[in-house]
């Protein structure tokens, strides 16, 4: 049986399915991710397009940069998503709008040169 994952912003005008294994969790550090979630740094879940859907609500989205768009509810404000040409085909979750983010522990990190220096690192098999 494939793996459902739920989702959805904090007021719930908005929610989600993603269907199967994500293809990565990873914790970016980037500034725009920064500056869009207001957080040091944001753990996202990468799931295929085709095995995404809305299932309440639809977001409104927002064009970070030329080639991105950043979903979030425009009831609440929860940011929800991120979408890219470089990534076409996926759709990128962030973690904490899943009913159930522990699922999803971050396995690799992104931009680490933009990490601030405080913020916490994966730490790394020694094996």
């Amino acid at each position: 049986m494939t793996a459902q994952h739920q989702g959805g912003c904090q007021c719930g005008a908005v929610r989600f399915s993603a269907a199967g294994d994500p293809k990565f969790i990873s914790n970016c550090h980037c500034l725009s991710c920064r500056k869009a979630t207001g957080a040091a740094y944001s753990t996202w879940v990468g799931f295929k397009k085709q095995n995404t859907q809305w299932t309440r609500g639809t977001p409104a989205f927002f064009a970070s940069s030329a080639e991105v768009a950043r979903g979030y509810c425009r009831d609440c404000g929860t940011p929800l998503t991120f979408a890219s040409e470089q990534w076409a085909g996926e759709l990128h979750f962030l973690v904490g709008a899943f009913d159930h983010p522990e699922a999803f522990a971050p396995r690799t990190e992104a931009f680490i040169e933009d990490a601030l220096s405080w913020a916490p690192r994966l730490q790394k098999d020694k094996t």
